[in-house]
Formats: structure tokens, sequence, C-alpha cells
């Protein structure tokens, strides 16, 4: 039998090249062409990452990455995260590293750092420095594989505890591997790029605590975070948005413009003020219109319900550390994490025929969900919210038309409120779930072909679904290029079974309906903390919590502003008016503070005259014109969301 002694690489455009087995990446690339050579940080063999010292020993698909890539990129954020953990270690020795992934637009490490040392953002200079010294060296980045107990001896020696725990916890099927770069080293799967001098476009950005594993009874870490990217430009770009970021902080912007704020007294619990509320309700009546065009039915459920339905609906075995519980007539019950099984007992009040279907129930429900302190974060992740949500119970050959309606909704009502932009994921069966494997097979196969059949492009997200069915997320990117995970639709053919839910179907036998959970905002609060960053607090006028202050010039025209502000609000317009005894530079100021769309400063010339001049936030003025066509001016404005 003939030995064989090449392989065949096949690159992404088709061409095939031969070579001797044994040969490395990093030699296919360069006999490809030298900029290849300098570029290539890893790649991608038969579709798995490979360092580029990898040996080829059969025929392989290659598809090298470089730093204009994502994949590319990614591999950048994880050498560089071990970068950063071989700085802190020689500035800080006896420092314990722990893990250190890549997470969107960067990474972090945590550490355990020796008792008496802190660190906080003033030192992360000092770390920069010392990582760029790193860099300037050049280290090769290379791979070693070693045994379980040698992994064992290796760290407990130099008494990195965290690691040895990780190296027990490992199946014993799964090879492990560290890299070494210039004598300093770490457990790692790879890849990494070949040598540090590739890495240097990089900011270390912010140091926080955290917990090992994430849990609060395990040891206190401090958490380092940083960026890097293929280049300086990007890298630049990137801290420009974080700049804006910070201006556009809903919390910040929250306490500027009076809208909310959180007391000791009910934490991660938000207390919205009256103008916060006004924009509240105004995203509320948003999707109140949204779910009637949409043939919506709107529902309310209790609050608290008995512990058996939570059993019921598999929410208990599943979510339970999630929820709050109390007692009511000496019987557990539990305050709602979630709507759903409330729509079921709703829906299996009645029989329903096949005639009927479906049955598509909305709530804007108040739910509560316990989430530890150190993990909450302003109106993006409190303990109790509203959810815009609804359940669709429809038949199996229903699914298609449903979730295509709903994928409609979801897109007019983004592009409504200013997102024109979103990504879509499927996401599926997770560890921890209820059903067999043929519902699942099944929910799955249904959401993809529903995306497919619409041309809709989205990315697989494996494992990720809810527990009791797989789902597409709506990714929302705002204003200035951030994602927001909002929108949802979940297919279950689990809990409808739970619920013993039927209808008459037209063999006139009783069969199971497929329930349908969706969400297009989400939680209410969390979406009110995107609005207010995308828009930086300048809204649109139909969502404005005031859309204009009637700001008078001195005490000659106060009782005309007084006359002003009354008209309008009794036409529907959301007004405040600014009588005080103050200078008019400082009255304007306040309004501009407050990003108030419009300003009427009523003058000598606006009292003779009967009318108003309206002036933008921005400084520029309409023409002089009546208070019925100011009114007219913002209804034209708001345009079909008047009355919101």
């Amino acid at each position: 039998m003939a030995i064989t002694t090449s392989i065949k690489v096949t690159l992404p455009d088709g061409s095939e090249r031969t070579y001797p087995i044994g040969t490395t990446l990093n030699d296919v690339a360069k006999s490809i062409g030298a900029g290849l050579a300098r570029a290539a940080l890893a790649a991608k063999v038969n579709g798995q990452m490979k360092d580029m010292a990898t040996p080829l020993t059969t025929d392989s698909l290659v598809n090298f990455v470089t730093p204009k890539n994502d994949d590319g990129v990614d591999v950048i954020r994880h050498t560089t995260a071990h970068l950063m953990a071989m700085a802190v270690q020689k500035l800080y020795p006896g420092t314990q590293v722990t893990i250190g992934p890549v997470i969107d637009n960067g990474f972090y490490y945590d550490f355990l750092f020796p008792a008496g040392e802190k660190v906080s953002d003033a030192d992360l200079p000092k770390i920069e420095a010392e990582m760029r010294s790193l860099v300037s060296a050049d280290f090769p980045v290379a791979r070693e594989v070693v045994a379980r107990d040698q992994a064992v001896e290796i760290f407990s020696a130099i008494n990195e505890t965290f690691k040895v725990e990780i190296i027990k916890e490992l199946p014993e099927n799964v090879e492990i591997s560290m890299y070494k770069m210039g004598g300093w080293f770490d457990l790692c799967l790879g890849p990494h790029v070949p040598s540090t001098g590739k890495l240097g476009a990089f900011k270390l950005t912010t140091v926080a605590g955290a917990y090992w594993r994430g849990n609060e009874k395990n040891a206190q870490l401090t958490r380092i975070y940083g960026t890097a990217w293929g280049d300086k430009a990007q890298l630049e770009a990137h801290l420009t948005r974080l700049e804006e970021a910070k201006k556009r902080d809903h919390r910040i912007l929250g306490k500027q413009l009076q809208l909310f704020s959180f007391h000791k007294e009910a934490p991660a619990h938000p207390f919205f003020h009256a103008k916060g509320y006004a924009l509240f309700n105004s995203l509320m009546k948003f999707m109140r219109r949204s779910n009637t065009e949409f043939g919506f039915n709107e529902v309310g459920t209790p609050l608290v319900m008995n512990v058996e339905l939570w059993h019921k609906s598999g929410h208990y075995e599943n979510y339970r550390e999630n929820m709050y519980f109390t007692e009511v007539d000496e019987n557990e019950a539990a305050i709602k994490p979630m709507n759903c099984p409330g729509h079921c007992l709703v829906y299996g009040a009645d029989r329903h025929s096949y005639r009927e279907l479906p049955v598509r129930l909305s709530e804007f429900g108040r739910v509560h969900r316990h989430e530890r302190s150190g993990v909450t974060h302003g109106l993006m992740r409190v303990r109790s919210f509203t959810q815009d949500d609804a359940h669709v119970f429809c038949a199996p050959d229903q699914i298609g038309v449903e979730v295509n309606s709903i994928l409609d909704q979801i897109d007019k009502a983004y592009k409504g409120l200013g997102f024109n932009e979103y990504k879509v994921e499927l996401s599926t069966r997770p560890e921890k779930s209820i059903g067999s494997d043929e519902v699942w097979a099944a929910a799955e196969a249904a959401l993809q072909k529903a995306l497919e059949t619409r041309g809709q492009a989205y990315k697989l997200n494996p494992g990720d679904g809810a527990f009791y069915g797989p789902k597409i997320d709506f990714h929302l990117i705002d204003s200035i290029g951030r994602t927001w995970q909002c929108g949802t639709v979940q297919l279950d053919f689990s809990m409808p079974a739970r619920f013993e839910l039927e209808y008459v179907g037209s063999d006139d036998k009783m069969h199971t309906p497929v329930m349908i959970h969706r969400a297009v905002l989400g939680s209410i609060e969390r979406f009110l903390g995107i609005f207010i960053e995308h828009y930086a607090g300048h809204f649109p006028i139909w969502s404005a919590p005031v859309q204009a202050r009637v700001v008078n010039v001195s005490e000659d025209q106060r009782e005309y502003a007084e006359k002003v502000y009354a008209e309008l609000k009794s036409a529907g317009v959301r007004v405040e008016i600014d009588a005080r005894r103050e200078k008019l530079g400082y009255k304007i100021r306040e309004a501009q503070l407050l990003k108030t769309p419009y300003m009427l400063v009523i003058g000598d010339k606006e009292l003779q005259a009967g009318g108003v001049t309206a002036r933008f936030h921005d400084g520029t003025n309409l023409p002089p014109m009546s208070i019925a066509g100011f009114v007219e001016h913002i209804k034209g404005e708001c345009g079909g969301l008047w009355g919101i």
C-alpha cells in the first residue's frame, strides 16, 4: 500500500495547491506571497481556527485570517488579553490569573492580587506601558500540549490555584494546551498570533470587581477590561465611540432630564418621574398601536400566583434562582418573572375551534426577576420591569404565516422608532431545557424555514435558546454603531402540552396548539435606556416628554405667555411654561439643557401680533406663526404618531 507523502490545500477562491505532509500554515502562507505571510495571524482549517505553526497532515480547506477580518481581530484580542496578564504578573508578583475571554469590542482578565495590593484605573497606564514593552520584544507565541497530571503539577508549583481547579474539572478526553511567550505561560485553547510584535492597537479601559465563576460566595477578584483592534485607526474610531457613549449615558441623562432615579429603599427598581413616565407611556402607546394593527388583543394577568403554576410551566425547575417567592393563605406563591403561564390560563379558560386560530394575546405585564447587585446597571438591567409581551396560540400549519407577521411587526416598529438597522440571530436548544428531541428539532426547523423563506439574513447561535424552545433574537444597531438585544420570537411546543391546552380541529378531534412567545421592545425600561442613548436625549417630537416650553422675556408678557401655554395644552401639546423672573438667557440655557425640542420666546413682538416665534433646540427659528399654526406644525412633525 502506497504511503501518502503529500496533502492538498484548497483556498477560498477554489484554487488547489499540493504540499509535503507536515507543512505548516505559515509555510503555506509564505508560498502564496510575502504579503500574506506578514499579515496572517491564524487560519481556519476545515472550519476550525488554528495557529500559524500548525502542521497540516490531511487534505484541508484553508482560509487565512488577518487584522482586516473579524476572526483576525478576535485572535488579536485573545492574545492581547494574555499580553495584559503577562504584564500584570510582571508588575505585581504573586498575582494569580483566572480567565481572560474575548468579549464584544475587547477582552478582560480576572486577577487575584496579593493581599494588600489594590489596582485601580489610575494604574492602567503603567500596565499599558509594560504591555508595549512586551510588544517591542516581539516574543514568539508557542503552543504546547501537556498531560493532565503534568499541567496540575506545573500550575500548582506557581500557586495558580484557579488554573488547577479548571484543569481538574476538564473532561478526561480534552486535550490540555498551554501558550508560552517570553517565559510566561497560561492555560489556553488558542489560537494566538505568531508573536507579540503583531499586537499594538490596544487600550486598557477600566477596572471592576468580579467573583470567581460569577458566584458572590467565591473569591472576589479584580477584572481589568481592555479593547484591541486590527490597526490604530480602528482603535481610535472605537475610543471616539466610547467617548460619545459617555456623553449619551442614560443614567446621566436620566438625572439631567429629570426622567428617573434609583433609591436604596428599592435597589435596582427604577422610580420614574413625571417626564420619564411620559416618555415611558409614549413607548407603550406606540406599541399598543402596533399590537392593534397586527391583530393582538390586550389582556391582564396577576402579579402573584400560586407556586404550582410555576411547577407546571417549568419555570420553578429551570428559573427559580431568578424568582421571588411569598406566601398567600399559607400557600407558597411566586411573583411572576414572565407572563406566558398566565396567558396559558387565559387561553385555557375558553373552548377554541380551529376557525378561531390564531389567538393573539398581548400584555404590558410587570415582572420581577432577581439580579445580583453586581450586574444591575441603570435601566439596562433592573429587578422589575414591564414587558411588551405577547403570545400567539396557533395550529402547526399557521406557524410560518404567524412568525412572518411578527417579523413584519418588529421590522416596522424598529424603523418607526428610528432604528433602521438590526441583526438577527437564531438560537437553538440550551443545555438546560424541557421537551423531547423531536419537539426541539421541529421547532428549530420551523423558525429556520420562516427566516429563509423571508430571505432574512441571520446568524446561528447554538445553545442559547430559551429553556422551553428555540428563538429568533433581534439586535438593534444604534446611532453610534452599538448593538442591543431587544426583540425575540420563541417557538414553544412544550408549554401548551403542559397546560393541556386544546382546540377542536377540522376533524372534530382535540389538538394541542403551538405557542409563539413574542416581544418587540423586550423590557420597556431597558428599551427606554437604549432610546435615551440612541437619541442622546434629543427625542423625536412625538415621544418628547415636553414638546415645547413657553418662555416670556419679561413680566410685561407674562399674561400672554400663560394664554399661549393654556391654548397649547388644551390642543394636546405637551408644554411647560417658565414665567420666572429670571434673565431670558438663563431660561433659554435651562431649556437647552433639558433638551426641549421647541422654545416659544414671548416678547413684545409676539404679544402685539398675537402669535409665537418657535426656536428649535439647535438655535434656529421657525417663521413667526399663530398659536394654531404652531399646533399644526407639531402635529405635522409627529405625523401618524401625533397623540402618543
